[in-house]
C-alpha cells in the first residue's frame, strides 16, 4: 500500500525517467549557435559582442543588418514531429531553410546524422535535398501538364529510378495520402487540399529520412486544413518518420507537434512539449501566446496529480500518465472520487476534482533562475 511519502517520490522519479528517455533518442539534426544575418558585413555580427545583445531594431539602426536567426541551438530527434512556430518575421522559415542550406547560415554548427552540413560540397548537398530531407512547401509547385501519378513520381525520375519502379512507388503514395482514383487527373482538376496531398505524396515517394514542411496548409480553407493536419498526424503515427513543421498557427502546432520551438525576432524563446509550452510559459510573450488555449485539452494528469494518500493507491479508476485533464475530469466525475495515475503497474499519484480544476485555472510562471530550453 502506497503512503504519502512513497507517492511523492514517484512523481519526480517519473519525470527523471522521461527526461532520460528523451536524452537517449537518436539525433537527426543538431544545431548549435546558428546565426543567419542579412546586410553589410553580416559575417562580422555573430562575433561582435558589442551588437549581439541589441534588439532587432537597434541592430538594424546601428549596423544596417537584420539577424533573421540569432544564436539558435536545438536537436531534432529521430521519429519526432518538431514544430518551429512564430509570427511573421520571427525567423522560422529562414531557420528551417538553413537546415538544408537552401539559405546559407552565417555562422554556427549544423549536423545531420553526425555529418557536417556546412562542409558539404554541391554533390553532397544535392543528395541531402533529393533523398534525405524532402521539403513540402505552401505553394505546391505541381507540374500542370502532368497527371497526379506523374507529379508524384517526378522526384524519383530526377533520381534516375526506372519508369516501372517509380510508377509503382508513386501509386503506393497516392493511395497512402487518400487520392486513390485520381491518379490520371491533372492539378487543375483538383481542389487545393487534393493538390497539397499530391505535394505530400511526391515528398514521401523519395522515402526521405526527414520531411520539412514550410507552412504547407496556411492557404487552405479551415476544414481542409484540419483534414491535412490529421493526415500528417496519421502518417507520423503509421510511419514514425521524422518531421520538421513550420507554422504561425498555435492550434496547428499543438495538434501536430511532439515538441515546439517558439521563435521571436530570430531567437527561440521557449522549446518544449505542447504541455510544457501551455502549462509553464517561459515569459510574458509565451504566456500571451497561449492564454486562450483550452488547457484541459493539452495538459495531462502528470501536471495535476498529487501523492497518493493512505489507501488511495488501491482505489478508484486507473488512468495513464498521458491522460488529458479533460478526460480525467470525466473519469473523476463518474467515479465520485479520486482516480489513480498508473504507469507500469505502479501508482504514480492520484487526481481528484480539486487538483484537476486547479491546474486548469493556473498559469504557471517560470521559477527564479529558470530559462527557456
Amino acid at each position: 500500500m502506497a503512503t504519502t511519502s512513497a507517492g511523492a517520490s514517484e512523481i519526480p522519479n517519473a519525470r527523471k525517467a522521461a527526461d532520460a528517455a528523451e536524452d537517449a533518442r537518436e539525433v537527426v539534426f543538431s544545431v548549435r549557435h546558428l546565426w543567419k544575418v542579412f546586410g553589410p558585413k553580416a559575417d562580422k555580427i555573430p562575433d561582435d559582442t558589442s551588437v549581439t545583445e541589441l534588439s532587432a531594431q537597434e541592430l538594424r539602426e546601428q549596423t544596417g543588418c537584420t539577424a533573421a536567426v540569432r544564436d539558435v541551438s536545438f536537436d531534432v530527434h529521430k521519429g519526432e514531429v518538431f514544430v518551429v512556430m512564430g509570427l511573421s518575421g520571427s525567423g522560422k522559415s529562414t531557420l528551417v531553410r538553413c537546415l538544408t542550406r537552401l539559405i546559407e547560415p552565417t555562422s554556427g554548427d549544423l549536423e545531420m546524422d553526425g555529418e557536417d552540413v556546412r562542409a558539404m560540397d554541391r554533390t553532397a548537398l544535392r543528395e541531402l535535398r533529393r533523398r534525405r530531407a524532402a521539403m513540402v512547401f505552401q505553394h505546391f509547385g505541381l507540374l500542370p501538364h502532368r497527371t497526379v501519378v506523374d507529379n508524384v513520381a517526378y522526384g524519383l525520375e530526377i533520381q534516375g529510378v526506372g519508369k516501372a519502379e517509380r510508377r509503382e512507388r508513386a501509386n503506393e503514395m497516392v493511395d497512402k495520402v487518400g487520392l486513390a482514383g485520381l491518379e490520371k487527373r491533372r492539378p487543375g482538376q483538383l481542389s487545393g487540399g487534393q493538390q497539397q496531398r499530391v505535394g505530400l505524396a511526391r515528398a514521401l515517394a523519395v522515402d526521405p529520412e526527414v520531411l520539412l514542411f514550410d507552412e504547407p496548409f496556411s492557404a487552405l480553407d479551415p476544414l481542409i486544413r484540419r483534414d491535412m493536419q490529421e493526415e500528417v498526424v496519421r502518417l507520423h503515427r503509421e510511419e514514425g518518420r521524422t518531421m520538421v513543421f513550420i507554422t504561425h498557427d498555435l492550434a496547428e502546432a499543438l495538434r501536430v507537434g511532439d515538441r515546439i520551438a517558439l521563435m521571436r525576432d530570430g531567437e527561440i524563446v521557449q522549446l518544449g512539449t505542447p504541455e510544457e509550452i501551455v502549462g509553464s510559459p517561459a515569459d510574458d510573450y509565451v504566456r500571451d501566446f497561449v492564454r486562450d488555449v483550452p488547457r484541459e485539452q493539452v495538459l495531462t494528469v502528470r501536471r495535476a496529480m498529487r501523492p497518493a494518500g493512505e489507501g488511495e493507491a488501491d482505489q478508484g479508476p486507473a488512468l495513464t500518465a498521458d491522460t488529458l485533464i479533460s478526460d480525467a475530469i470525466e473519469a473523476v466525475a463518474r467515479s465520485g472520487g479520486a482516480a489513480r495515475v498508473v504507469e507500469d503497474g505502479r501508482c504514480l499519484g492520484v487526481v481528484d476534482h480539486a487538483c484537476l480544476l486547479d491546474v486548469v485555472a493556473r498559469i504557471d510562471r517560470p521559477q527564479h533562475g529558470e530559462v527557456a530550453a
